[in-house]
């Protein structure tokens, strides 16, 4: 992918290297209870060992992991910059973190052109382990994911590596994900993102996956979208790089997770699609160019 022949967003709030965020509320909970674990042996020793804890959070930046779902806690989708956060100015010896602006910004100028520059831009967060966001406490197992509630795409380097181990390598692999990602916070400039958690709360369990599952393919076929502009208007493609974004789409399916966790496939449980389903919908998005050939709410079977 010819990346370096774009300009680089400067939508970029850099946090890697930064303490983590909950350790400030973790110091307020010991210290509300403080009176009450003085009294007793075992208090005295969670004291001490959330002491630890929380050291060994501050000098490493983060260690254990936890889910987030995305989707969770939509909001208004206003973009507020935490106080000290870094925007543009990223190393030039970085490159990774140079790609990701790069393809942040092709993003920026698609959709801005295709909303006719109705398009208010997401900030992407740069992070490593663990961070505070408007959906709560991100970490780097769930992989990249978007927030509704502050709009903004939260990112770990390290997804790279994951995307090589599920054998989905190349750095248009990694673009479809920052455009999927992406493609959630066009959803969330549409309403879409709102009218389907609206959905959810009157839904039963598996129809509330389900609609899930539909968001996700809408946010693939959008991928899907991008890639369009990128090859036709940029001209930024190079061979081979549809096929890495298709099997990095095919690589995320829910039925393939399931069963490299050693699980049997339960369709009721999918809340992205199946590897056949998510490949299906950034191809039929990148051969329309049309993000009204991507309602997945209609057509899905």
């Amino acid at each position: 992918m010819r990346w370096r022949k774009t300009k680089q967003s400067t939508n970029i709030d850099d946090r890697r290297g930064q303490g983590p965020a909950h350790s400030g509320m973790a110091v307020a909970g010991l210290l509300r209870f403080l009176p009450f674990l003085l009294k007793t042996k075992v208090g005295k020793l969670i004291l001490v060992v959330g002491g630890i804890y929380l050291a060994y959070q501050y000098f490493t930046g983060g260690a254990g992991m936890m889910d987030v779902q995305p989707g969770s806690a939509p909001g208004s989708g206003t973009m507020q910059q935490q106080e000290g956060a870094q925007t543009g100015g990223l190393p030039a010896s970085d490159e990774d973190a140079q790609f990701v602006a790069a393809i942040l910004g092709t993003t920026e100028t698609v959709w801005s052109k295709l909303l006719d520059g109705q398009y208010p831009e997401p900030q992407l967060v740069l992070y490593n382990n663990i961070t505070q966001t408007g959906c709560g406490m991100g970490q780097a197992q769930s992989g990249p994911f978007y927030c509704p509630a502050d709009s903004k795409v939260y990112l770990d380097l390290s997804f790279m590596d994951e995307l090589k181990k599920l054998g989905a390598p190349g750095d248009f692999a990694f673009a479809y994900v920052i455009a999927h990602e992406v493609g959630h916070h066009v959803q969330n400039v549409l309403g879409t993102n709102k009218q389907v958690a609206q959905m959810q709360q009157q839904a039963s369990e598996t129809d509330a996956n389900r609609l899930s599952v539909m968001l996700e393919l809408q946010a693939d076929c959008y991928a899907g979208v991008w890639g369009y502009y990128v090859h036709n208007d940029m001209q930024l493609l190079e061979p081979g790089d549809i096929e890495e974004g298709l099997k990095a789409a095919s690589s995320v399916g829910d039925d393939r997770l399931q069963e490299m966790a050693g699980q049997a496939v339960q369709p009721d449980a999918f809340t992205h699609g199946t590897s056949e389903q998510r490949a299906s919908w950034f191809r039929k998005g990148f051969e329309s160019g049309n993000p009204k050939d991507c309602d997945t709410f209609q057509n899905l079977q």
